[in-house]
């Protein structure tokens, strides 16, 4: 499903969030949160302005009475998506750059979140182009919101002094998805700053995993997707270091967000969604 060209149109996209998200809740034992279609907690009589698709008919049908299924917990979240599309998101492993799994990603979830009946907002960035949409609930908004993940590009870098001027809502849950390649910790001042506000972060850090690896044959030049830099490797006499490294800064960045109370999870760009629909879930039930 994660083809290039299906993450082109809104049609495709919608198909593939679609077919993510249901074949997902179906393989699941119970959805996590009590609310529209998930489990109730009893039955109240109808009042004017109560949501129609509560009314339980069988119900009706066997007391000429209408009933509303009270949910077991009542809550309204905004989920507000922030997509680094800095040129670092251009970055390929196979067939998918980071943008187009970030944009898969970014469906799946508003559309798990759609039909859990949040708020859905995006914001996406880099310095040459922000796209900005205040959350909605409207069905006709979801369209605007794919329509929009279907214009992104992948140019420039994070702004720096980037801030997300937006209302402050009870409950909201900002999701970030960025590679964190950033030049002077501009990434990690804005994750910081939106924690400070007491709202609810997640960072999902994406990678290939022939970043993770190091797996090139040959003498195999780099460039810079951000700066133009080009750089020259042996990547047989470089791996063992480059890993090293690298993991080194994953479990530093993991344990700094950690100590702001921002939440962490990596994925690999060549990976199922299934994992990070999980994550959301899990982290859903916890601030419902």
């Amino acid at each position: 499903m994660l083809d290039p060209h299906l993450l082109q149109s809104i049609e495709g996209l919608e198909l593939l969030a679609r077919s993510e998200v249901e074949g997902f809740l179906a393989g699941a034992n119970r959805s996590p949160r009590s609310g529209t279609g998930a489990e109730f907690r009893q039955y109240r009589t109808y009042q004017p302005g109560d949501d129609l698709r509560q009314l339980d008919w069988k119900m009706y049908a066997r007391s000429d009475r209408y009933y509303i299924k009270e949910s077991e917990v009542e809550t309204n979240l905004t989920v507000q998506f922030v997509l680094d599309t800095s040129a670092s998101m251009r970055h390929r492993d196979g067939a998918l750059s980071k943008l187009d799994y970030a944009r898969a990603l970014v469906a799946s979830l508003g559309y798990l979140a759609r039909k859990q009946g949040d708020a859905l907002g995006l914001h996406a960035l880099n310095d040459r182009r922000v796209h900005h949409l205040t959350p909605r609930t409207s069905p006709r908004f979801f369209h605007h919101f794919l329509h929009e993940l279907t214009q992104l590009e992948a140019e420039g870098r994070w702004p720096s002094g980037e801030t997300l001027n937006a209302a402050r809502r009870s409950k909201e849950l900002v999701i970030v998805l960025s590679d964190m390649y950033e030049q002077e910790g501009e990434i990690s001042r804005f994750l910081a700053e939106r924690s400070a506000l007491r709202q609810e972060v997640l960072l999902f850090h994406l990678l290939g995993k022939n970043e993770l690896t190091l797996e090139y044959e040959g003498a195999t030049t780099f460039e810079d997707l951000e700066t133009g830099a080009f750089v020259e490797v042996d990547p047989a006499q470089a791996r063992a270091a480059y890993v090293r490294q690298l993991e080194a800064y994953l479990e530093a960045l993991r344990k700094d967000l950690l100590e702001k109370r921002i939440g962490y999870a990596r994925f690999l760009i060549n990976e199922p969604l299934a994992e990070a629909l999980s994550t959301f879930l899990k982290l859903r039930k916890r601030m419902g």
